[in-house]
């Protein structure tokens, strides 16, 4: 129901905004727990929907490295204006932003993204958000779905939230906004972020390319595995302890890349299950857990990485704690919660 609507959406994007200058959303990517297959909260299920945006004609984006930590580097993206003379020439479609006066252009053109999305030279998350909201709002009568269901928005900073209803189920659906790294899978994404995070920011996320990994394991795995129904277990009782679900899933996802798929079956449980744990374990004895997909050259073909995730060290999930006895201390005491649970 979800990817049906984005489908609807970004068709009527492409017809209404075909003469605008605002980013081009593609095909949404759902990404995360709800469409991996594991999410562990089984009466409140959000789904996570990347949409990644293309530059409008007559436009570029560069990223720019803002900032760059161990685990988390963030971007700005630069929009440049382009020449589109030779366009001009051929097709009579668009005026050229650069070589025309200001005075034509404002009477006859919509403006360049740079003055409708943009803070500076930068695009900015907060207006990319409130600008999709506002066109969902105009766009819903049109959809098949508006017979159906009935639509609530929750814009939030960063994000939007969909809630769809219908006679007897209901739907949430969050949506953030990408910018491809070149024609890997790796993203910079308008996720939530902490506060006083600028609004021109945007954070590196390998959520497509994890994604996409589960949809491998689950081609090449047997129909009866039980990976997700593991992840699903031990996230669930996760909930309320301060261990994080995303080191479980980074645990799960290094196994699979090692224990033959056959191995994950219901016949597997309690050796898979004692794997999972016993791996938890050592990372934090260990104070070692490798990110899943930086650095990793046993990834499937199918999923593709910028060259310098490709050659980099992985990151130490686990850093945190070698340099904090309190915090090691207290992962080490939620492991054990996690134990007796």
């Amino acid at each position: 129901v979800i990817m049906d609507l984005m489908d609807e959406l970004t068709n009527i994007f492409g017809q209404s905004l075909s003469n605008s200058f605002c980013p081009v959303p593609q095909q949404a990517i759902g990404v995360g727990s709800a469409f991996e297959g594991w999410s562990p909260h089984a009466q409140d299920v959000v789904y996570c929907v990347l949409v990644p945006l293309s530059p409008p004609p007559g436009h570029a984006f560069h990223l720019e490295l803002e900032t760059a930590g161990m685990l988390q580097r963030n971007f700005c993206v630069c929009v440049e204006l382009l020449c589109t003379c030779t366009r001009e020439r051929l097709e009579e479609d668009m005026l050229c932003f650069l070589h025309h006066p200001e005075e034509e252009l404002r009477r006859n053109q919509d403006p360049s993204l740079l003055h409708t999305l943009c803070t500076g030279s930068y695009l900015d998350v907060k207006k990319t958000v409130h600008w999709f909201c506002r066109f969902i709002r105009i766009a819903w009568m049109l959809l098949p779905q508006s017979c159906h269901w009935s639509l609530m928005l929750q814009p939030c900073s960063r994000s939007c939230k969909i809630h769809l209803s219908g006679d007897k189920e209901s739907f949430t659906a969050e949506v953030i906004f990408g910018v491809q790294q070149g024609d890997s899978d790796i993203f910079v994404g308008s996720q939530p972020a902490e506060e006083g995070v600028p609004s021109t920011t945007w954070l590196e996320t390998c959520a497509v390319a994890e994604a996409k990994f589960f949809k491998h394991i689950s081609r090449q795995a047997p129909q009866d595995s039980w990976h997700c129904k593991f992840l699903q277990l031990l996230s669930g009782i996760l909930m309320g302890v301060d261990l994080p679900s995303y080191a479980l899933k980074t645990a799960v996802m290094h196994l699979l890349n090692t224990v033959p798929l056959t191995q994950w079956c219901g016949r597997d449980f309690w050796q898979r299950l004692t794997d999972i744990l016993k791996y938890l374990r050592s990372s934090l004895d260990a104070k070692q857990l490798n990110h899943f997909v930086i650095g990793n050259n046993r990834l499937p073909e199918e999923i593709s990485l910028p060259y310098d995730f490709q050659v980099a060290q992985p990151p130490n999930l686990f850093q945190h704690l070698a340099s904090n006895p309190d915090a090691h201390g207290k992962a080490v005491h939620e492991y054990n919660c996690l134990l007796h649970r």
